[in-house]
Parts: C-alpha cells; structure tokens; sequence
C-alpha cells in the first residue's frame, strides 16, 4: 500500500497515511470524466444571451415604398433582417443549458477523479489546517511551505471552516471546499490537491460504503 507524507503547517514530516488510488475506484473511466465535467461546465453556463428580433427593434411597420414604379428593389418594413438596424432573422433567444447526469455516475466520477490525483502523485497532506482567525498571509504561508503555489490548488477540510475560507478566498487560484462538497470538475482543475488527514477519512469512508461498480477501464 502506498503512503503519502503527512507534512504540519512549516513542512516538517510528522507522519504517513496509507491509501490507494484503488480505495475510491477501481479504474478511471475517462469518458465518465469527461461527460460529469461537461454536465457541470454546462450548469454554470447564464445562458442570457439574447439579440433582437424584428418584432423588437425600433421602427414602423409600414411598407417603406410602393411595390412597383420607383426603380428600387421591393421592400417591406424597416425592421427587416437584411436592412441595418433591422432584427436577426434567426435571433438568439435565452436558453438553459442545465442538465443532469445520474446521482450514482457522478459520485462515481468524483471518486476517480480523486483517484486520478492520488495515482498522479498531485495530493499533499497536512496534519491539520486551524486558524484562529482569518489570515491571508498564514495561509500564504502554508501553501508555500508545501510547495503547492505552482499553480491551482484545492484545499479540502474535513467539514465547514469559516476561518480556513477566509483566509483563502483573497489567493488566486485557491479554492476551499469541505470533503462533501467536492466534484469531478473542481478536483480536476486544480493542479495540486491540499488535504487534511481527517477530510481524506470522510472520503475514504463514503467510498466504501458505496457497492463496488464496474467501470470502463482507460
């Protein structure tokens, strides 16, 4: 069984934590991936998007000119598609893009996703993550300190932690999120992954309680 280091806040070694990318899935399913990552890029999108039809532009309806006898080409209101400032002939209309993927496929995604991370060697441990009040610097210091600031980094606590939130929301590209809370698509796109021992338990323990599914192996 392979073991990850567990470091405290100033980067000194004080332990190990014995767990396998196996524990949370027993293969990657990139398909699985990709489908749950698009679902949830998909869900973000406002979706307000909108230009005018000829029915909401400015301008009479009338018939500009005669049909016949003036030497133009016929021409009906101004509003027309093929005149400037008229409306779009096909309009863009707000739409939602939202749509849901099975609650089973998306735990299971969340798991490999995580899984994904564990066998790429891209999850740092540390013993615990407390502050007594909120503090940016400190938290500076601690993602310094793991040699976790070169790039997106994803720090995971076992529950709620206002101060720990806090102190992170102000760092670019730093995200906080309790251990329920994660997702397919927050897991990947950070580029390192910043756990507490007792947040990987919560995972550990909702993995295996799910039944063992059979996936697509990548």
């Amino acid at each position: 069984m392979s073991k990850l280091t567990v470091h405290d806040a100033k980067g000194k070694k004080v332990g190990t934590y014995n767990v396998e990318p196996t524990d949370f899935a027993p293969h990657i399913n990139k398909q699985l991936l990709h489908d749950a990552v698009v679902m949830y890029q998909a869900n973000a999108r406002q979706g307000s998007h909108q230009t005018k039809s000829r029915g909401k532009v400015a301008g009479a309806k009338k018939k500009m000119y005669r049909q016949k006898g003036t030497g133009n080409a016929r021409a009906g209101s101004r509003r027309s598609g093929i005149r400037r400032g008229g409306g779009h002939i096909h309009n863009i209309r707000n739409r939602d893009y939202s749509y849901s993927l099975p609650r089973k496929a998306l735990q299971l995604a969340t798991r490999m996703a995580i899984a994904a991370k564990l066998r790429d060697e891209e999850v740092t441990l540390i013993d615990k993550l407390e502050f007594e009040q909120p503090k940016t610097k400190d938290m500076v210091a601690v993602i310094k300190t793991l040699d976790c600031n070169g790039g997106s980094v994803l720090v995971t606590t076992a529950g709620y932690s206002p101060n720990v939130y806090k102190s992170a929301r102000n760092i670019a590209r730093v995200a906080v999120s309790p251990a329920h809370e994660l997702n397919a698509l927050n897991v990947l796109s950070a580029d390192r992954l910043l756990f507490t021992p007792e947040a990987l338990d919560v995972l550990k323990d909702k993995a295996a309680k799910k039944p063992a599914e059979t996936a697509v192996a990548e």
